[in-house]
């Protein structure tokens, strides 16, 4: 069973807006993402709630095709968008915080993935267990990437 909830979070000195300008561009998400190499937004233009993504992810050799619709976005403040094919919602939140913004990225699986995403899971990468810790060693390069990317245009 996948953890319902998986979350890591940074301190990032940043305004709302500008964090903002970087989380909400999903196309940029293969930039960060050690998983997701490739987020092709449907119909180009901005995203906004009910984009529809087309998204590569990578792993070792093992490559998969998912896709995504946005579910709640509220300018300079969350994104969050559910991958259809396991049910999963992966988010960022930004709070402010006293030195910018707390950003933290979220995977929720209140209700567990699709039975075919544990299968796969656990035929192909080692385990529910093993595959939520890389999940979540992912969440913290891929802020990481964003922080340091914010650092540089300040």
């Amino acid at each position: 069973m996948a953890a319902p909830l998986l979350e890591a979070s940074t301190e990032i000195k940043a305004t709302p807006e500008k964090v903002w300008a970087v989380v909400s561009d999903l196309q940029r998400m293969g930039e960060w993402s050690p998983q997701c190499r490739k987020v092709i937004v449907r119909g180009g233009g901005p995203v906004t709630l009910g984009t529809k993504t087309i998204n590569v992810n990578k792993r070792g050799l093992l490559v998969w095709p998912t896709t995504a619709k946005v579910i709640r976005f509220e300018e300079n403040k969350e994104i969050a968008y559910r991958i259809t094919e396991n049910g999963s919602i992966w988010s960022f939140t930004i709070t402010p915080s006293e030195n910018g913004v707390k950003l933290t990225e979220r995977r929720e699986a209140p209700n567990n993935t699709k039975k075919v995403s544990q299968v796969l899971i656990n035929v192909a990468m080692g385990g529910e267990k093993p595959f939520d810790a890389e999940l979540v060693d992912g969440m913290n390069q891929t802020l990481g990437k964003i922080k340091a990317e914010l650092a540089q245009t300040q």
